[in-house]
């Protein structure tokens, strides 16, 4: 069967388009650990039972907060939480609320017990994130009805105990100070991104590099599948007689051209390669070598969790750099597993149709395919609200407001951006008019002249990417710009 994908993205400067894949859903499978009972039950939202399907990685326990101590507010409670408690297995964690548009104003801070021991962490602030992220006001993703209001989430490791505090900030009015009041429906979420993939892509070496490969990027025409009758789940047959179900074909399919079918990896391309690539498709000049980057298979995505649909905007005129506002209390080696973990808060915590930024990049300057689409295409993300179209989103997994980003980080996104801004023909260091979707900052149709790299901030009104990743931008446009011959 085949399942035919648009070959040209034609839509108006602030339209989006999102297609639909002729794709039935594969099976969701069973996750293979129980449910909780009890006092710890929750609410359980890891995968659901499906006969004879594979266990499925991850699972994500919602613990709902209760009042703390007796400290309220007019008409509500000023301070919520978890007393310390036995839970299951987790190591990425994150607040949710019910509604999207509500502002958490105030303090969320946890502890967590290291899983195995009785040794507790110290207090880590939990960055409240407050409605800077997301699809932009209007689309069909902020408008479907499932997207919470949401922390950043939170890196802590394997970890078996947890507690939790929420205050709202005191406030003046012609009253005296008082007490703000918390969003309704405030939840905890401990995700557990589940086990490693079977194959880690290798660090990458000087000569992988500058490795040269004769793919092509052009966007596929259609998506080639067999089906199983029985199952009536559509797989890909690969090299060796392996398959791939229907949501992982469609995935990899989106880089068709750029690596083969289920890779891990796209490879390293030279400057020279990528030339003659853009220079077939009629693309304007100062085309950057492209760098590796890791596939969405690669670092484990479970493709079932997703929107089975890829959304589209016209072009890229601009990208906007992020810190993942995680921790830096991480390796590189648990780098899929915070990619994982992410990818879960974002779909079944807060709502989003799948992880919000378009790449990601950890401290060791490894590249992270993010939402799927394809990473030479103009995806649609959710990750600079008001200005998600026309632009990509790349976040630097860490925390960078007090701690400065590694240079192998930064150099990754000068990278990046280089290939990713050259292949729509965009100088790095230029600036570029966006009209805003509404954003806190700008309102909603305001064009705005912003850096072709611009940090998160500014966009919208908040700390992101961190004062130290920030101020080293000025440095990646350079790079990036020199990548490209300019």
């Amino acid at each position: 069967m085949r399942a035919y994908l648009a070959t040209s993205i034609g839509v108006a400067c602030t339209a989006v388009l999102v297609l639909p894949l002729s794709l039935p859903s594969g099976a969701l499978a069973a996750s293979s650990a129980a449910p909780p009972s009890g006092r710890d039950a929750g609410l359980w939202t890891g995968p659901r039972a499906h006969p004879g399907a594979a266990a499925v990685p991850g699972s994500t326990e919602s613990v709902p907060l209760r009042p703390l101590g007796s400290t309220r507010a007019p008409g509500g409670v000023a301070e919520q939480g978890v007393v310390a408690r036995d839970v299951r297995p987790f190591s990425l964690l994150g607040v949710v609320w019910d509604n999207a548009d509500d502002e958490l104003r105030g303090t969320v801070q946890v502890r967590t017990r290291a899983a195995g021991t009785h040794v507790w962490s110290d207090w880590q602030d939990v960055e409240t994130h407050n409605q800077e992220h997301g699809a932009d006001l209007g689309t069909q993703e902020r408008d479907s009805g499932t997207v919470r209001g949401s922390t950043a989430p939170l890196w802590v490791g394997g970890s078996d105990g947890v507690e939790l505090r929420v205050r709202a900030t005191e406030e003046e009015d012609e009253t005296g100070p008082a007490r703000s009041l918390l969003p309704q429906g405030l939840r905890l979420e401990l995700i557990d991104p589940g086990e490693e993939p079977d194959r880690q892509p290798d660090a990458p070496s000087d000569a992988q590099q500058g490795m040269e490969s004769g793919a092509a990027t052009g966007t596929p025409a259609s998506l080639e599948t067999g089906s199983s009758p029985a199952s009536g789940t559509m797989t890909g047959e690969l090299a060796g007689g392996a398959t791939m179900s229907a949501e992982d074909m469609a995935s990899s399919a989106a880089n068709e051209g750029l690596a083969e079918l289920g890779a891990a990896e796209i490879p390293a391309l030279t400057k020279a390669a990528v030339e003659a690539q853009v220079a077939e498709a009629a693309a304007k000049p100062y085309a950057a070598p492209r760098p590796r980057i890791i596939t969405r298979k690669g670092w484990g995505a479970n493709e079932s969790l997703r929107e089975k649909r890829f959304g589209y905007t016209s072009t890229v005129k601009a990208a906007f750099v992020h810190h993942s506002a995680t921790g830096n209390n991480y390796t590189c080696k648990q780098s899929p597993s915070v990619l994982r973990g992410i990818y879960r808060y974002h779909v079944k915590s807060s709502g989003w149709r799948d992880i919000g930024y378009n790449f990601a990049i950890d401290k060791c300057g490894n590249i992270y395919e993010g939402r799927a689409g394809g990473v030479a295409k103009p995806v649609l993300g959710a990750h600079t609200l008001g200005f998600n179209t026309n632009t990509t989103g790349i976040a630097v997994l860490g925390s960078y407001s007090g701690t400065n980003p590694p240079s192998a980080a930064t150099t990754a996104v000068a990278k990046l951006t280089a290939w990713k801004l050259g292949l729509h023909g965009r100088n790095p260091r230029a600036k570029v008019t966006l009209t805003s979707g509404g954003s806190g900052k700008y309102g909603k149709g305001r064009r705005v002249s912003l850096n072709t790299i611009s940090g998160h901030r500014d966009g919208f009104s908040t700390d992101c990417p961190g004062s130290r990743l920030y101020g080293k931008l000025g440095t990646v446009r350079a790079s990036a710009a020199r990548y490209q011959g300019r």
